[in-house]
């Protein structure tokens, strides 16, 4: 085991809770794929004058899912949908198929991922690094209607 060569971290800063505000994001899918819903959460923020925080992203769906990834190169994108169609394939023997083949392949690729997302609020910005967009991904094959809870918590 190695140690870490250097360590920082900032001063610790505190603000007073004063505002809990939501939002729902309405999403049209055109299938299945990842959908950048970053600039729209950062316009939720602008609008309620979001200072310090945290935002919490929730999808009322189980056949859609939310994720932090990279943002410059879309190659990175088709990498993951591929991975997720080789761990949940739709031609896979599934029990479940009341709502075609690629209903149970897509609540599986909803457990792999992710139905929330907790993102820190600071100085009215989320905090994400410089490759990192909020994605919701579709993981059925039609075009859906999809929403996303929205609710920051924090000081505006």
């Amino acid at each position: 085991m190695t140690s870490a060569r250097s360590v920082t971290r900032s001063a610790p800063s505190s603000v007073r809770v004063e505002t809990v505000t939501s939002s729902l994001l309405t999403v049209q899918t055109s299938g299945a794929g990842f959908i950048d819903i970053t600039r729209e959460v950062g316009k939720f923020l602008s609008e309620i004058g979001a200072r310090e925080g945290a935002l919490t992203l929730f999808i009322r769906h189980t056949s859609a899912s939310l994720t932090i990834q990279e943002n410059a190169d879309p190659s990175v994108l088709v990498d993951l949908m591929t991975t997720l169609d080789r761990l949940a394939p739709k031609d896979f023997n599934w029990t479940h198929d009341t709502e075609g083949p690629d209903d149970m392949p897509a609540h599986v690729r909803t457990m792999l991922t992710a139905t929330s997302l907790h993102v820190p609020v600071l100085s009215g910005e989320l905090a994400l690094g410089t490759w990192q967009g909020i994605y919701l991904i579709e993981h059925r094959a039609r075009p859906h209607r999809r929403e996303v809870v929205l609710q920051f918590v924090g000081a505006t």
